[in-house]
């Protein structure tokens, strides 16, 4: 956690709701002292909004690692930052679903099911990224294409709003479109306004019916197949071997009949957490978006509303013990709800989100019940045992 913590530090330039200078910055603003070789605070007006589209304030290249600092004193951050951390955070929790979905590859590979990846794995994973991996890709097309600095129809305000695509995209609506932005309309043919790239509506709506199609895979596959395989077994031995069964099963009559529709009632809950489990889990792994911002408005209200106050309050002798003081209270404050409150609210959220997220998706719990060691146990199975020799002997 600290690790991570101190990365996710650097990536956001946040040091206790300060930047910190390494690559300067590259933003020229009135009343901004900042330069690449000068590692002096920032010194920004209140009410200064940086704007991207204005060539005289930014250079129009990338930051070489993580936030530039200057966008931690600015008075927009948190509407540049929010959908930042947004999008970061859905990155983060389809890759982490995929890698679980991934395990039950590895945990069907183990046991040798190999039927069991065509009629699960693969559906599972064919819908999860063909909604949700697709709507990560949008993300990343919209970051490459779409710029504030940038002529139309690759303007930040011709860019379309994802969440509005991807509803339109599972609803199979057509998008509106706005005319008053006539010059983000037409491009080679192309409505910038609404699609990113050539082709994406027959894309999108391939992707929702492949995805449609997975559902029933999902739900009647793996029970077609197993009732198939009994009945195979069934008329070639005249009875169903136990390899067949599937776990906590009892043989029953021939063809395992009467267990089939306990088989159906589980692949349907299990399809119907998968489908509805995607979209809820994905949303869920907001939660990290949401500790971002609060963990961040945390830190500036204990830096301005505390600490500050020594260096505005106060002056001269007075002022040096007044730092003392004050630095003390603030660091209580600071260990107390950033360092222990956050971080145990952080590890539990994490907690949540590898427990249920993304265990979900490959763990069964269905092995060997664990039965710890004890003497006393064997003893008694031993004497068990020898009872149970004694009697065949004197049989």
């Amino acid at each position: 956690m600290s690790i991570f913590s101190i990365y996710t530090g650097l990536i956001y330039n946040d040091f206790f709701s300060k930047s910190v200078n390494i690559f300067g910055s590259h933003w020229h603003v009135k009343n901004l002292t900042f330069e690449a070789s000068n590692k002096t605070p920032l010194h920004l007006e209140a009410s200064m909004m940086l704007d991207p589209k204005d060539i005289t304030q930014y250079s129009g290249t990338a930051y070489p690692f993580g936030v530039d600092p200057v966008w931690q004193s600015a008075s927009n951050k948190i509407g540049f930052l929010n959908t930042y951390k947004m999008k970061i955070s859905l990155i983060f929790g389809v890759l982490h679903m995929t890698f679980g979905v991934m395990m039950s590859l590895w945990n069907k590979l183990a046991k040798r099911q190999y039927a069991n990846i065509l009629l699960e794995f693969l559906p599972q994973i064919i819908f999860l990224l063909g909604i949700f991996g697709y709507l990560v890709t949008m993300i990343f097309i919209k970051w490459i294409l779409y710029g504030a600095n940038l002529a139309e129809p690759y303007s930040e305000h011709c860019a379309p709003n994802l969440l509005i695509t991807f509803i339109n995209m599972m609803l199979q609506k057509k998008a509106e479109v706005d005319l008053k932005m006539a010059g983000c309309h037409v491009k080679d043919g192309l409505n910038y306004e609404i699609d990113m790239y050539p082709g994406q509506q027959g894309l999108q709506q391939f992707l929702v019916l492949l995805g449609v199609l997975m559902i029933p895979i999902m739900l009647f596959g793996k029970p077609a197949f197993i009732m198939y395989r009994r009945r195979q077994h069934t008329s070639r031995y005249g009875t169903l071997r136990d390899e067949l069964l599937e776990p906590g099963e009892t043989g029953g009559q021939p063809g395992g009949q009467e267990n089939f529709g306990e088989i159906m009632i589980t692949q349907g809950i299990h399809t119907i957490e998968y489908v509805l489990g995607s979209v809820s889990h994905t949303a869920s792994y907001l939660r990290l978006w949401a500790l971002s911002l609060a963990h961040a408005q945390l830190s500036e209200v204990l830096w301005t509303m505390v600490m500050r106050i020594s260096f505005t309050a106060f002056s001269g002798y007075g002022g040096a013990l007044a730092i003392y003081v004050i630095f003390s209270f603030w660091a209580v404050l600071t260990i107390a709800i950033l360092c222990l409150m956050e971080g145990l609210s952080a590890f539990l959220h994490t907690l949540r989100l590898h427990w249920v997220e993304f265990q979900s998706k490959f763990y069964e719990g269905a092995g060997v019940i664990f039965v710890p060691f004890q003497f006393k146990q064997c003893l008694e199975d031993a004497a068990e045992d020898d009872k149970e020799v004694m009697k065949t002997i004197s049989s």
